[in-house]
């Protein structure tokens, strides 16, 4: 891997976003609403209801955590899409460009990205609401990793599958986010799902990170174990999503379909 060529996709993404004032209001705004909204929602939640239970660092450090991840997966597949849009994509791979050096250069481009998202949510956060993120103490950084793991692995897995499919299937992308969230327990505990839920939420590791959010709000100490599995299965999630790009990559390079790219088909 030539890191030259990792830091031209990087640099490509980031003249995109320098030159349009409009790619830079998602980075800030979606985060400003979300954090205003369930702020707002969690202090009245307080104000209500006489249980001796702070929803602040309950609901609000939850929705911290899940814009984090949704963030994390959405940048991969928007600098993905950037090239898509552009009829750019095809150009890359006319060059010595691997592969890998090209996922490895939208993987940093989402994590500046999120990055950005990340410092106004914490800001916001702390200020308006008086959520700390050193509240939480050290373990916001396994919850931090096990999110940004998982968020890459799913990136790379959605920006295959467009790959595969055709650029309209950027239609499956965008709700993933949205259809993980009930399996994930972002706002409850697994407890409350039915049985067949509670199976799939033990094999996504973002439910292992709220089920250990939610103990340290009530008081409890996170669980090694639990973190250790989330870890576990955030790797290997992202070696899956790797293989499955590779292969598909290669499947539409050996089958013709990656020079009939356009937005009209789906394969």
């Amino acid at each position: 891997m030539r890191l030259h060529r990792v830091a031209a996709i990087f640099l490509r993404q980031f003249y995109l976003v320098r030159g349009s004032p409009a790619r830079v209001l998602p980075l800030l705004g979606w985060v400003t609403i979300d954090m205003v909204l369930w702020g707002f929602m969690s202090r009245y939640l307080n104000s209500v209801t006489a249980a001796r239970f702070n929803f602040v660092p309950g609901l609000l450090g939850a929705v911290l955590l899940w814009d984090f991840f949704g963030r994390i997966m959405l940048g991969v597949t928007t600098a993905f899409f950037e090239d898509v849009w552009s009829r750019n994509f095809l150009n890359f791979f006319a060059t010595p460009l691997s592969v890998s050096e090209y996922l490895a250069g939208l993987i940093f481009s989402s994590i500046a990205s999120s990055s950005v998202g990340l410092g106004a949510m914490l800001v916001l956060a702390a200020v308006v609401f008086g959520l700390w993120f050193f509240a939480y103490g050290a373990v916001m950084i396994p919850f931090l990793l096990v999110l940004f793991l998982f968020g890459i692995a799913l990136g790379v897995f959605a920006t295959a599958l467009v790959l595969w499919l055709g650029p309209a299937a950027e239609w499956f992308v965008w709700p993933i986010p949205a259809m993980l969230s009930p399996f994930a327990a972002v706002f409850y505990p697994l407890s409350a799902l039915p049985r067949w839920m509670q199976y799939i939420s033990h094999i996504l590791p973002p439910a292992y990170v709220f089920e250990n959010l939610r103990a340290i709000v009530g008081g409890r100490g996170p669980s090694a174990i639990a973190l250790a599995i989330s870890v576990a299965l955030a790797a290997g999630y992202i070696v899956m999503a790797a293989w499955f790009f590779a292969r598909i990559y290669r499947r539409v390079v050996r089958t013709g379909l990656i020079a009939r790219y356009s937005a009209e088909t789906l394969g």
